[in-house]
């Protein structure tokens, strides 16, 4: 009997124990048991390719005013045999916010993904995890960039290859389930990850669906293409947007003088941000972008690896193929580069959808659709409904030339001030197809308000214009209502170790 309560007593002590070491622990996943959608028709494979920093209008299908030159043929093939949607936008245009948005189907002020450095929280839930349970075997191959430096194997993916914060393009080293490998040679990160990713599609089960999460580094800042694509464009004129001397104090034409710009957006004109003074000099505004042209283009190669592929082995017809960007980029608009703010080239992004078995070749989607409508679409092609805390809706009716009376006729956006990024405020923006009304919060200067169908360059801000005061309180109101609605009224704050200032190299300060 002194032996039985002995060995009782243990048992209840280490139950206790870990039940004291995991009671923070997230709660187990619940099973998707019952939430198949009425006759489902058998999943479908999908890949999903996410690019960094890749702006809307940068594919030579779509002639970009900017680099008329610029040349992706595989970007341009997937337009050409699937669909493409023009208005496609993030909710936040910065790397993390808009990766945690696409993988939870949460806006930024949810999921408190917020900047690039906030941790992401344990009790999120990441879609594959219910493509897993649904009898997917899943990927992810490339930038992750959510906790950090943080490249751990994370929950949701079977197979994992991922590399510490925004990684580099030469030599890298990558997690491979876990563990540490070394890429030497001059290897390129783009032709690495898909070597990954053909490597998963040769050793999967072929008796089971998959899902492979394919994101790469480009083309994020500092651009580096290919040995192959190196000085490709190197002769290649550039055009300036129109609203580049739009900020400029010694521009004297009043066809391109800036017109209720604030004062912010010209301050930062000469700034890591600006034109002027781009990432402190280090580059010109001309070699600037011809280096990302060159550097998108290889990354155009290593997407055609992967439709080859499917074209080689009998997957072509009945693979879903998504290509996004996480954010665009300014080139010069009012002065500016980089994302951050709510102009267009900053939060819109180019959209591509590719599977002949279900998408009719050549569709234009002309609806707005968001980031977060990414994980309803794939679940829905999964055979399952949307997970309930999700705010997307799935666009396959769209992608299928359906008519969708009750789609969305807005679109909110988000941005928190960063530490690290201290030039660009806090902003909230509701934007229509006609409307955009942009709110600026933490700084005293002026909101902007344009009519983008007279002014699609957004360099008229109509903000104090008495014919559109009504338009302008109603899209105010609706902002607060969206975010009160949604539990968007309180800004996320993170807890993170700051440098004290001017002791930018001890970053254990408080």
């Amino acid at each position: 009997m002194i032996r039985f309560r002995l060995l009782s007593l243990l048992l209840l002590l280490s139950i206790g124990s870990w039940a004291q070491q995991n009671q923070s622990a997230p709660k187990p996943l619940p099973r998707l048991a019952g939430t198949a959608r009425p006759n489902a028709a058998q999943p479908r494979n999908v890949i999903f390719i996410l690019s960094d920093d890749h702006r809307y209008d940068f594919m030579s299908f779509m002639k970009p005013a900017i680099a008329p030159w610029l040349q992706t043929p595989n970007l341009d093939r997937i337009r050409r045999e699937g669909a493409h949607c023009p208005k496609a936008f993030v909710t936040t245009a910065l790397c993390s916010p808009s990766r945690a948005s696409i993988l939870t189907g949460l806006f930024s002020h949810q999921h408190t993904v917020v900047d690039n450095v906030a941790p992401e929280p344990p009790t999120l839930t990441y879609f594959p995890q219910y493509l897993q349970q649904a009898g997917y075997q899943t990927a992810f191959l490339g930038k992750w960039h959510m906790g950090d430096e943080d490249d751990r194997p994370r929950k949701g993916f079977n197979h994992w290859v991922s590399f510490r914060g925004q990684g580099v393009y030469y030599n890298p080293v990558l997690n491979v389930d876990g563990k540490r490998v070394e890429h030497r040679d001059s290897a390129y990160i783009a032709d690495v990850l898909t070597d990954y990713a053909l490597n998963f599609l040769n050793r999967r089960d072929k008796d089971k669906p998959f899902f492979m999460y394919l994101s790469h580094k480009s083309v994020h800042h500092q651009f580096q293409p290919s040995r192959a694509d190196r000085n490709r464009f190197a002769q290649s004129p550039i055009q300036y947007p129109a609203s580049f001397y739009q900020t400029d104090p010694r521009n004297q034409n009043p066809e391109t003088k800036e017109s209720g710009v604030p004062h912010w957006v010209r301050r930062q004109r000469y700034s890591w941000h600006g034109v002027d003074y781009l990432y402190h000099g280090s580059t010109t505004f001309d070699s600037f972008v011809r280096d990302y042209c060159e550097t998108l283009r290889s990354m155009d190669t290593s997407i055609g690896r992967v439709l080859k592929y499917l074209d080689d082995n009998g997957l072509a017809e009945n693979t879903l193929v998504i290509y996004m960007g996480d954010n665009g980029f300014m080139f010069g608009e009012h002065g500016l580069i980089d994302k951050r703010t709510a102009y267009e080239e900053s939060m819109r992004v180019p959209f591509l959808v590719r599977c002949p078995a279900l998408i009719k070749a050549g569709i234009t989607v002309a609806q707005m659709i968001q980031n977060v409508d990414v994980a309803p679409t794939i679940l829905e092609l999964a055979g399952l409904q949307k997970a309930p805390q999700m705010v997307g809706r799935s666009i396959m009716p769209l992608l299928q030339g359906q008519s969708v009376p009750d789609w969305r006729d807005k679109i909110f956006y988000e941005y928190y001030w960063e530490y690290d990024f201290p030039h660009t405020p806090t902003v909230h923006a509701v934007r229509t197809d006609r409307y955009k009304y942009v709110r600026y919060h933490g700084i005293w200067d002026s909101n902007e308000f344009f009519d983008l169908e007279k002014d699609p360059q957004e360099m008229n801000n109509l903000i104090k214009d008495p014919q559109h005061q009504t338009t302008i309180k109603e899209m105010a109101n609706q902002i607060y209502d969206w975010l009160e609605s949604t539990g968007g009224m309180e800004i996320p704050l993170k807890r993170t170790v700051k440098p004290r200032f001017g002791d930018h190299e001890n970053k254990n300060t408080y």
